[in-house]
């Protein structure tokens, strides 16, 4: 074997190549940050709703199925909850995008399988039970991979504490009610909505530091894989 062809074998020594994670995680933030923006204004448009008052026809939902004509108000909160549903659903998109990236990276990182299959990635987020903490497993595991011996960032835990408390808090992301029924809470009883809303925002905040804290260590990664 010459020289030529001894120089273009890849280095025994030579680390696992990581995919570039600085694009997905940008995306990851900005999705997070726009869904947390939503729900600002959701809630300012509940403290509208409360102030106003219920008008004398009573709630939009009149019970037994019937629903009276929804005043500029009420309809333009329809519209806020629309936006805001539609971009919670680009934020899980890209924060999903962003955690198989990192998730994968990590793998290579560790040279071993991570903890949970690539299934739970999607399905962790919506079984019951299993929804209470392999979201959080999954990032940590990532962590944990990626930075062996290095304590996990404090800003996982109080996201997933006020993600956990957004989602089942029953006026959060997830909720049985309809916007109609929504709207007639606002008017009788609006601070626990408020609370959940502050829940959400918080979460989608907390998350941008997680994005950005795990997005750093593989970054470090892949910059000593090129260090001589």
């Amino acid at each position: 074997m010459n020289d030529h062809q001894a120089s273009a074998l890849p280095s025994p020594s030579a680390g696992p190549h990581l995919q570039p994670v600085r694009g997905v995680a940008l995306c990851a933030i900005g999705a997070l940050a726009l869904a947390g923006l939503a729900w600002v204004v959701r809630g300012v448009w509940e403290v509208r709703l409360a102030v106003a008052g219920e008008p004398a026809s009573g709630p939009p939902d009149q019970g037994d199925g019937v629903h009276r004509p929804l005043n500029s108000l009420e309809d333009s909160y329809h519209l806020v909850s629309s936006v805001g549903g539609f971009l919670v659903v680009v934020c899980v998109l890209a924060f999903l995008s962003w955690l198989n990236r990192v998730r994968e990276n990590a793998r290579l990182v560790a040279g071993a399988p991570a903890r949970y299959a690539g299934i739970w990635v999607y399905a962790g987020w919506i079984v019951p039970i299993a929804n209470l903490w392999i979201p959080r497993g999954l990032v940590v595991d990532v962590h944990q991979k990626s930075a062996p011996g290095k304590p996990l960032p404090w800003v996982v835990n109080l996201w997933w504490g006020l993600w956990l408390v957004g989602l089942f808090s029953g006026v959060g992301l997830v909720y049985s009610d309809s916007t109609d029924e929504v709207i007639g809470r606002a008017y009788s009883e609006v601070w626990p909505l408020l609370a959940s809303d502050l829940a959400v925002v918080g979460a989608a905040v907390a998350a941008i530091f997680v994005v950005r804290a795990v997005t750093a260590v593989q970054e470090r990664q892949g910059r000593e894989q090129v260090s001589p």
